[in-house]
């Protein structure tokens, strides 16, 4: 009797390594600024159009348009869902957008674009409005009371 040959063997695969995490904060991080930008963008551009006169232009102009944005926005609502939270982001990024071509027209409207600049910054390290940024917030809000 002949014996049969032993079967080959059985391939194994290599072993497979596990793809290392992502990180997510940065990825929320480049999305939220992202959105900011281009809310920015549509911010400026509807502070811009204005009533449709060509009159309104330069820095006191900016600083009031900003001053509109932030009087019409509600942090409360920047998280919200649909219209309300995009509203809300819009106005976010308009205030600070027109601040900052305020100030860069003339330097009489520095604090605020400053007082709103911190404001930003703050709430992206922080994804949060804190203390800190409401107190910025209401800094910025004084400021307009004067505009």
């Amino acid at each position: 009797m002949q014996q049969e040959p032993p079967a080959p063997p059985i391939p194994t695969r290599p072993p497979t390594i596990a793809a290392a995490p992502r990180p997510t904060g940065l990825l929320v991080a480049a999305l939220t600024t992202g959105l900011l930008l281009g809310a920015a963008g549509v911010g400026a551009a509807w502070a811009i159009t204005g009533d449709g006169t060509a009159s309104e232009t330069g820095p006191a102009t900016d600083a009031r348009g900003a001053c509109d944005a932030l009087a019409g926005f509600d942090e409360s609502k920047y998280s919200a869902k649909g219209n309300e939270g995009l509203m809300a982001l819009n106005r976010w990024s308009g205030a600070i957008t027109l601040s900052a071509a305020a100030a860069a027209g003339d330097p009489a409207y520095k604090s605020l674009s400053d007082s709103l600049s911190r404001a930003q910054h703050r709430h992206a390290q922080v994804f949060d409005f804190d203390a800190r940024v409401k107190k910025d917030l209401a800094r910025a809000r004084e400021i307009c009371e004067d505009i």
